[in-house]
């Protein structure tokens, strides 16, 4: 059916892509206030993820679904969206559960130390970001660009293994250990 609409679209038939935002605008929308958690700015995305759908659908190749194409685009707004205004120091407080940054799926839920209690509605201050991040300089060369490379650069398990020119399985237990080191790096703040 998306398929039927992108046709009809780049044929010039105009009113394709209003049946395209009539059905997932209310999905799109959805889940970028789940990433967000902020309705005005979960608007603002929502339309601009249709207008770049909107100027992008003439060159879409169709490699993927439409929606799966429109969903990547409103995910890549969301996150910068989160991270500028992480950066801007908009809010004073970070949650657990919200993503690091704008290409990056770890949530300071992840990578807390075990043993600290943490309530899902509990706020993390931004001493305790930059508590991560001094964790980070502690680390060895090897763990903090492994680190980097999954958390901040979001690669896969795959690209990671290219880039350093070793196998996946070495990438995932370096990963493991890496996180483990941070974690007891950050543990060491709460003694």
């Amino acid at each position: 059916m998306d398929r039927v609409l992108v046709d009809r679209f780049k044929s010039g038939d105009a009113s394709a892509f209003d049946e395209m935002v009539s059905r997932y605008w209310d999905r799109i929308f959805s889940m970028v206030n789940q990433l967000l958690r902020n309705s005005e700015d979960a608007e603002e995305v929502t339309q601009d993820a249709f207008i770049r759908a909107h100027r992008g659908l003439a060159n879409f190749r169709g490699d993927s679904a439409f929606s799966t194409w429109l969903y990547q685009i409103a995910t890549n707004l969301a996150r910068n969206r989160y991270w500028y205004w992480w950066r801007r120091k908009r809010d004073k407080s970070v949650s657990f559960d919200a993503p690091m940054g704008p290409d990056n799926d770890t949530t300071l839920a992840e990578i807390i130390p075990a043993e600290v209690e943490t309530p899902d509605d509990i706020t993390v201050t931004r001493e305790f970001v930059t508590r991560i991040g001094k964790g980070m300089e502690r680390l060895g060369a090897k763990h903090r660009e492994i680190l980097i490379l999954r958390n901040i650069k979001n690669q896969s398990y795959e690209e990671i293994a290219a880039v350093l020119g070793i196998s996946v399985g070495t990438v995932k237990s370096r990963i493991a250990r890496a996180r483990e080191s941070l974690r007891s790096k950050l543990g060491e703040d709460f003694k």
